[in-house]
């Protein structure tokens, strides 16, 4: 799933990716693979790909987690999840029986990983019974407009000088106000 955010003609895109799991055929892993869907695990070590993964991950690399930085790297993105130092149950996106894993991960243009302060799994929320919720906060500052007054114009007191004084007293005595 790809989101693409327009902020004050300021362009943001997050790339959600998830794939068949690691038992099927490569076949069927290449067709998701087209899709851009990777189903890896990136691991904790950041081993070659520290403009892309952030050092904080889960578990160990494999062929899908390599294929994913290797994507992340051409395309100047960054994982998200793997950028914030957290708890091993805040990294882990999919929990059974057999395994805990970091399968999930959000992806977003490496010129916007300032404006991500955070990302993590919510330990609360599941959307499965398997999958756990990853969540990343944005911090987009939109410019503040200017206040425009109604009514009469502000008066800058603070900027009169004695002569200027004098000289809309004048001005003023002139028009008779």
């Amino acid at each position: 799933m790809a989101i693409k955010l327009v902020v004050e003609g300021r362009t943001l895109n997050v790339i959600s990716a998830y794939a068949p799991q690691v038992g099927l055929d490569e076949e069927v892993k290449r067709r998701f693979w087209e899709g851009e869907d990777f189903n890896g695990y990136i691991g904790r070590s950041v081993g070659g790909y520290d403009e892309v993964h952030g050092g904080s991950g889960f578990g160990v690399r494999d062929g899908g987690g390599k294929s994913l930085l290797d994507f992340a790297k051409a395309f100047n993105l960054v994982i998200a999840n793997s950028s914030f130092q957290k708890r091993e149950e805040h990294l882990v996106t999919f929990k059974s029986t057999a395994a805990k894993t970091q399968i999930d991960y959000l992806l977003l243009r490496r010129c916007g990983k300032g404006l991500c302060t955070d990302c993590k799994v919510i330990l609360s929320e599941n959307l499965t019974t398997q999958h756990k919720i990853l969540v990343m906060d944005l911090d987009i500052m939109l410019k503040r407009k200017k206040w425009v007054g109604c009514g009469r114009p502000k008066i800058r007191w603070g900027a009169l000088t004695k002569d200027k004084a004098q000289e809309l007293q004048e001005k003023l005595l002139v028009i008779g106000a």
